[in-house]
């Protein structure tokens, strides 16, 4: 039996869990975009310390809004846990980036015609 590509495998994870289609899609592209920085090597040999290290690469070079970097890791996460059933240890030092604070709209300056 010729065994199934990582990335089907991911697939038919998420469809079997009743994920969205634009889920699928995300994650997916989340998982390429991780093999694709460390060079096309196999996430089963890769761990924690390469997952920190593209998701700091997210902020620090790419600059994503911090819903970005969340959706990035959770895809990663979902890889090891769901697909390659491997028990990531919480990933420390991850750079998050910041959200932007946003004034409440009662304090909004609001013009008004005289």
């Amino acid at each position: 039996m010729k065994s199934q590509r990582l990335l089907d495998q991911v697939r038919w994870a998420i469809r079997g869990r009743h994920y969205s289609i634009r889920t699928e899609k995300s994650y997916v592209a989340w998982i390429k975009r991780y093999i694709y920085f460390h060079h096309k090597h196999h996430p089963k040999d890769l761990g924690e310390d390469h997952v920190m290290r593209f998701i700091n690469s997210l902020v620090v070079q790419g600059n994503v809004a911090s819903s970005t970097q969340n959706q990035a890791l959770c895809a990663i996460l979902f890889l090891y846990k769901e697909v390659l059933k491997v028990n990531l240890e919480w990933i420390e030092n991850i750079k998050w980036s910041k959200r932007p604070k946003k004034l409440p709209v009662v304090f909004r300056l609001k013009k008004y015609k005289k």
